[in-house]
């Protein structure tokens, strides 16, 4: 049984190789059980050890990983990272959350027009659908 959800690869992502100083911008691709997956133009060796910051919440979500496996995808690479603090998992769920609610809300306001706060937004999509979003 899958241990993560699939999530949309919309989120931004920044990563940067503990072993060289240049960041790079990416995308999230999933947020799975102790780690996450992100799109990646290049490949990345298993065992780099990797900072991530996504920064579409405040305060940003920032943890370090290293590279548990590196596939590629077409012309780019799906890279997996394993947090080094078990806590990171925690918090990029919750991350992963906001960033549902946050598309949830302009989906309705695309669709039936209504304009939701963050609090109605959280509300309704918990009602609809934390039921799918997998514990832990």
């Amino acid at each position: 049984m899958r241990t993560y959800m699939r999530h949309p690869s919309d989120v931004p992502l920044d990563f940067r190789l503990r072993s060289e100083g240049d960041a790079h911008s990416e995308h999230l691709n999933d947020v799975g059980c102790g780690g996450l997956s992100f799109n990646c133009a290049v490949a990345l060796n298993q065992g780099d050890l990797v900072e991530i910051r996504i920064d579409v919440v405040t305060p940003p979500f920032e943890a370090m990983g290293r590279v548990a496996w590196c596939r590629a995808r077409g012309e780019q690479y799906l890279v997996g990272v394993a947090f080094l603090d078990q806590d990171d998992l925690y918090r990029a769920r919750m991350v992963e959350q906001i960033c549902r609610i946050e598309r949830y809300k302009k989906e309705i306001y695309e669709r039936e027009g209504r304009e939701l706060d963050g609090q109605e937004a959280a509300l309704e999509w918990i009602d609809k659908y934390a039921q799918y979003f997998p514990e832990g």
